[in-house]
């Protein structure tokens, strides 16, 4: 009963939250003016540089209390520009926006680096069917030029990687905004993250296009530190995560945020948590997403600096060519001491694990890891003395490709405690190493719930489908694996255990002298 009182309470408020930004919306749209870029001296020739010209508009339609700054069709090449109160980039069908490639057109606005900037900011929003093209790659390999010629040094410059790091901005970046409105736009080649929401609030995005293979970095939407988001209806293609949910300070906190209908590749993962994860994650649903084609996971969470994370919903994912399908991290790599990761339900999840590298047809690939590997099982997994609390699988089907070969990477099952902790290392599946499974890893876990599990092998593995090590009141029904292998599920120290066994039967058989089923 008390679950069900907090499901309709939280429920409520998003429905008021939800009608009293609707309601905000139709004040401000009846108040709106209309302010043309070309009024202000735009050209839209694609050369002409008309930062000037743009922010006039703007800052004309902020004094006014408000209006929408319409960019018409054709190309308009700018530097960057500031958004302010009440103002809405609106684009008509065919207009194109266009990032210079000269660095020195994107001076910092407080601290902040981006093609289009908002500082505290209220009632903005970029909408209409036109294209912001941040031309990325031609701005990014001009940073580089600069700093191997001497002109820019880049103090931070990646030698390993061989690219820039600083300097290179993002496409958008909004800090301490409040009510953002972003609807039809399509978002294009960014040199660093696409966009990023830092400390805002009451945010909407819908049908928005993310289109950004450009350089590295190219996350796709970045949530950090905000309340009151909801992303839906979005297709994104980025060379990073693609949608991010951050806390990149400590007490910053993300809560009541909604995620649903979208479509994601990525060349990292395509839902996550982290990496940077300081402050709190609470109250957040994500459903009915669409992944292909990804290289990490299609669902990570995380919590490697502190972070408190609870209150997770996440059903309906359909994962096809992605190299993982579920990380859950517990880790500790900063902070005073590690935070927690509880309350976590993954409903209705189906995915497909390729063998090779997902994203090889990407021209922006992910980093391979630098070790030999068999197939990586999907994790779940704490570190000692810090369980993660309380997660529920059900309904989950994993198509996975089998191949494992001993002669590769063999780890036995004598060895369990010789997989690696890396309590601080940097949250990913491959972060342990080779794996004893092929199915899932679960460790340090207090409370999990596995049901209607449903593991496919397209080809044999010699490694279990299940190992548990270091878990606690751990519940298994119906649980569907091959039935032509013995040890499919394998314990170390697992205690309170309630097994289906109606349905294990056939498929449980403890290696002698080894590990013990606990009594049921």
């Amino acid at each position: 009963m008390k679950i069900y009182n907090k499901q309709i309470l939280r429920g409520c408020f998003v429905l008021v939250f939800l009608l009293q930004l609707s309601f905000h919306q139709e004040v401000y749209a009846f108040k709106k003016k209309d302010y043309l870029v070309t009024a202000y001296g735009a050209i839209a020739d694609g050369k002409t540089l008309n930062t000037k010209a743009i922010q006039k508009a703007i800052d004309a339609a902020a004094k006014n209390k408000g209006g929408r700054v319409i960019f018409s069709k054709g190309k308009f090449l700018s530097g960057s520009i500031i958004l302010k109160n009440g103002v809405e980039l609106f684009f008509e069908e065919g207009a194109i926006l266009l990032g210079s490639i000269n660095p020195d057109d994107y001076p910092k606005y407080n601290e902040i680096r981006a093609f289009i900037v908002a500082y505290e900011a209220k009632n903005i929003a970029i909408n209409g069917k036109g294209i912001i093209d941040g031309q990325g790659r031609e701005l990014a390999l001009a940073i580089d030029s600069l700093h191997h010629t001497g002109v820019r040094i880049d103090p931070k410059y990646n030698y390993r990687r061989m690219r820039p790091e600083d300097g290179r901005g993002k496409l958008i970046s909004f800090v301490k905004c409040d009510s953002i409105t972003m609807i039809n736009i399509t978002l294009k080649n960014s040199p660093g993250w696409v966009q990023c929401f830092n400390q805002c609030s009451n945010i909407v995005i819908d049908s928005m296009k993310v289109e950004s293979r450009a350089y590295w970095n190219n996350d796709g939407i970045d949530v950090d530190g905000c309340e009151n988001v909801r992303i839906t209806n979005c297709n994104v293609n980025a060379a990073d995560d693609g949608i991010c949910i951050k806390s990149e300070s400590p007490g910053m906190q993300n809560n009541n945020i909604y995620i649903a209908n979208c479509t994601i590749r990525s060349s990292a993962n395509a839902v996550k948590f982290g990496t940077g994860s300081y402050g709190s994650f609470k109250n957040i649903t994500i459903e009915n997403i669409k992944v292909f084609d990804t290289f990490r996971s299609a669902v990570a969470i995380e919590s490697v600096d502190g972070a408190e994370i609870e209150n997770i919903t996440v059903r309906d994912i359909t994962a096809v060519n992605t190299g993982n399908a579920i990380l859950i991290r517990l880790g500790h790599r900063n902070g005073d001491k590690p935070g927690y990761i509880k309350n976590v339900s993954i409903k209705n999840l189906k995915a497909q694990i390729p063998f090779g590298r997902p994203d090889i047809d990407y021209d922006m690939r992910g980093p391979e890891v630098d070790y030999f590997h068999n197939p990586f099982p999907a994790s779940i997994a704490g570190i000692p003395g810090y369980l993660i609390e309380n997660v529920t699988l059900e309904n989950i089907e994993i198509v996975y490709p089998g191949k494992a070969s001993k002669g590769m990477a063999y780890h036995p099952l004598s060895r369990l405690k010789d997989v690696k902790e890396n309590i601080n290392g940097y949250p990913e599946f491959s972060m342990f190493g080779e794996l004893p499974s092929w199915g899932f890893y679960v460790r340090h876990v207090n409370g999990i719930e596995m049901k209607n599990i449903k593991l496919i092998l397209e080809k044999e593995d010699f490694r279990p489908a299940f190992v548990f090590d270091d878990v606690k009141n751990l519940t298994m029904k119906a649980i569907d694996v091959p039935s032509d292998k013995n040890n499919q599920i394998i314990f170390k120290d697992v205690s309170s255990s309630n097994l289906d066994t109606e349905s294990l039967k056939r498929k449980i058989e403890p290696e002698q002298n080894k590990f013990e089923l606990p009594a049921r």
